[in-house]
């Protein structure tokens, strides 16, 4: 091996391990941020979570510049990176945004999912139904995922899956709070799951299964904002206005 080989290989091993170090930063930040353990605005201090991780902060630096890019984390100058903030207007344009690529994607990948995979689909929401009694939001969402990524991973188009992919952790902060803040929605989800199911086991035609899945992102959604309506406060009435 030659000097020049024996430089080259020092480097690719630097790189590969210093990509190992920010994907462990990443894994660590938003398996956090997802449970809420690191709550809606948050400061994300680099040289405390390289401590933490027993790293450096250049490895921490990258992934929460990727966080920031999936819209989990925002940065602000003069303070630094921070927990994204719930905004519901941005929940809205990225469930309806979820809603139309998920549901293309699921349509699509429809032929090409195995019975094998529908059995596991199948087994997840029978699992998802045994939570209903004794609802675990967070354990909810986690299998929620499960099931819907057996739906889609078979999409051919890889375009449309890494914006299903993108949509789904821009979501993940939210995710849990969504089935907290209305525990209720989770019964008709799990029946819509199985609605879908049996369209796809039915060989339905793959737009009735791509509306399906749009429609039952969107229904999620809608539950959410008319509980936030409902537990909205009453808007306050001058004496002047009741006269």
């Amino acid at each position: 091996m030659t000097t020049g080989d024996t430089t080259a290989s020092a480097v690719e091993v630097a790189f590969a391990g210093a990509l190992s170090k920010s994907q462990l930063a990443y894994d660590y930040l938003r398996d956090r941020i997802a449970r809420h353990e690191l709550s809606p605005g948050y400061r994300l201090v680099l040289q405390s979570i390289a401590d933490e991780l027993a790293m450096s902060v250049v490895p921490v630096r990258e992934a929460i510049r990727r966080l920031e890019a999936e819209g989990l984390v925002t940065y602000e100058r003069n303070i630094g990176a921070r927990v994204a903030m719930v905004d519901e207007n941005g929940y809205v344009d990225a469930m309806q945004a979820l809603g139309v690529v998920e549901g293309a994607a699921t349509g699509l990948s429809a032929r090409a999912i195995s019975t094998a995979d529908l059995q596991r689909a199948t087994e997840v929401n029978d699992h998802l139904r045994s939570l209903l009694d004794h609802f675990d939001p967070h354990a909810f969402t986690a299998l929620n995922r499960q099931f819907h990524s057996v739906l889609f991973e078979s999409c051919p188009n890889q375009l449309l899956l890494d914006m299903v992919h993108r949509g789904w952790a821009q979501l993940s902060g939210l995710r849990d709070s969504t089935f907290a803040f209305v525990p209720g929605r989770a019964h008709a989800s799990v029946a819509e799951h199985a609605h879908i199911l049996d369209l796809i086991t039915s060989e339905a035609d793959p737009l009735e299964i791509e509306i399906a899945a749009r429609n039952h992102r969107w229904a999620t959604m809608r539950a959410f904002l008319d509980a936030r309506a409902d537990a909205a406060p009453p808007l306050q009435t001058s004496h002047r206005e009741t006269q």
